[in-house]
């Protein structure tokens, strides 16, 4: 279906970009239109809390008046969002801390500039929660930012303003970031796509609090979020590789060229966290769409590394690189963090065996939909009660780090709606630089219609 200025708010980045190329809408129509979307519905989701609208209209402008030079950029004219913590030009980077309210830096972060580059029209900015340390996005600098499928509960964080644009239909790519689940919750809470990149596959270059840019960050990294699968891998394509010379990424291809050649394998839910049946529900009637779809989909293997002991270390890990610098930092010598450092190495390697037998591994991102806002951060509120049964939230990052400790990339896919409207998600591992085997995946899944289509679920507004 060829798309107009009208219905821009549901098509894809690059269905956008097709249009602005063939110059069936300009790129300053379509920076109009989401600014008009944004415009019109934010007041009541507050998701994009940082506004460049006069500066993304004269990029566009520049972009209509040089068509012909330009039109082989992927992006080509396409409107969207970074999240908040990304660095631009003159724009406040705060992380939602009032301390750094009126911190303004004098670059783009290196994945901003590569999506400029690649034609893209950033318009602003998205919200994200105070230090990016929650599955809610709420701070004193910008306040609280809702869910467009149930204002009443989290978006998810810390990608939160992000997931909530792109499902509220403002814009149809984004840039977020993850270390503990903050691409992938948010993609599950919200019904889109997003993928957690390989540790080091994308640069932190401009995307690190501000007075710390330094070394990159342990565990961090900086990925897209989607309306589509395929703009998530052209998204990933152009934001991926190293911050300077001397160094090159070499991504592998994706292991298959065909959906049903996919060898899968179900995490078992043994000792793992309670999960809710309707996101345990619709991860098994996924598998088995995908079973019937011709793939090798299987629930046990002997090669599983132990979860919950690489848990522990994930999380020491985790703690000692988000307190560093604060009052109530606990560090650890050089040869304690070197063992961390061993211990994830070891980890890595029984991922690798076991990825010499599937091709991609599927697992919850979170053990419930999207839930009420509370008040504090959810790792100090009270349990959540799952099927009649307490889960301490803490208990969550079992599944953020089944990725982010051995770096491993993964694929936030969408799955169901359940009888609250609220969306469901499934995350898909893959081994150590084989994003694009897991990315590939996804889009295999989408061609199909195995799962959630994000553009046919957004809320009307």
């Amino acid at each position: 279906m060829t798309r107009t200025v009208t219905d821009l708010g549901s098509a894809d980045a690059l269905e956008t970009a097709d249009l602005v190329r063939r110059k069936e809408v300009s790129a300053l129509e379509v920076c109009d239109a989401a600014i008009d979307r944004i415009e019109r519905l934010d007041n009541a989701i507050n998701a994009v809390v940082v506004r460049d609208f006069e500066r993304a209209r004269k990029a566009a402008r520049s972009i209509d008046a040089n068509l012909s030079d330009l039109s082989g950029k992927p992006l080509l004219g396409v409107a969207m969002t970074v999240k908040e913590s990304n660095d631009m030009t003159g724009l406040p980077t705060t992380w939602g801390m009032e301390a750094f309210a009126d911190y303004r830096p004098d670059t783009d972060a290196l994945a901003v500039k590569h999506l400029k580059d690649a034609g893209a029209v950033i318009v602003g900015k998205t919200n994200a929660p105070v230090a990016l340390a929650d599955w809610q996005s709420f701070n004193p600098v910008y306040g609280r930012t809702v869910n467009p499928h149930d204002t009443s509960r989290t978006p998810g964080g810390s990608s939160g303003g992000s997931s909530a644009a792109l499902a509220a239909g403002m814009v149809p790519l984004e840039l977020g970031s993850d270390i503990g689940g903050s691409i992938r919750a948010p993609a599950h809470f919200c019904g889109i796509f997003g993928h957690k990149p390989t540790y080091g596959a994308v640069s932190l270059k401009g995307h690190a609090l501000p007075g710390t840019d330094g070394v990159e960050v342990p565990l961090a990294v900086v990925g897209p979020m989607a309306r589509s699968a395929r703009d998530l891998d052209v998204a990933f394509t152009t934001v991926a590789g190293p911050a300077g010379p001397g160094w090159t990424l070499d991504l592998a291809p994706a292991r298959k060229t065909r959906l049903e050649e996919y060898r899968v394998l179900v995490l078992p839910a043994d000792g793992l966290p309670r999960v809710a049946g309707e996101v345990s529900g619709a991860i098994n009637r996924f598998a088995e769409r995908l079973d019937a779809a011709g793939c090798d989909v299987r629930y046990e293997t002997g090669l599983l590394p132990d979860i919950m002991v690489a848990h522990e270390h994930y999380v020491r890990m985790l703690n000692t690189v988000i307190t560093r610098g604060t009052p109530e930092a606990k560090p650890i010598d050089a040869h304690q963090w070197m063992e961390l450092l061993n211990i994830q190495m070891r980890l890595q390697r029984r991922w690798d065996k076991l990825f010499g037998e599937f091709d991609t591994v599927l697992a919850p991102i979170a053990s419930m939909t999207a839930f009420p806002h509370a008040d504090q951060a959810i790792w100090s509120s009270p349990p959540y009660i799952i099927d009649g049964e307490p889960v301490e939230f803490a208990s969550q990052l079992v599944w953020a780090g089944l990725a982010t400790f051995p770096g491993l990339p993964a694929t936030a896919i969408p799955l169901e709606v359940t009888k609250e409207g609220l969306p469901t998600g499934v995350q898909a591992l893959g081994p150590q630089f084989g994003d694009r085997t897991t990315l590939f995946f996804a889009e295999q899944v989408e061609k199909a219609g195995l799962c959630l289509d994000p553009a046919t679920n957004i809320p009307a507004g």
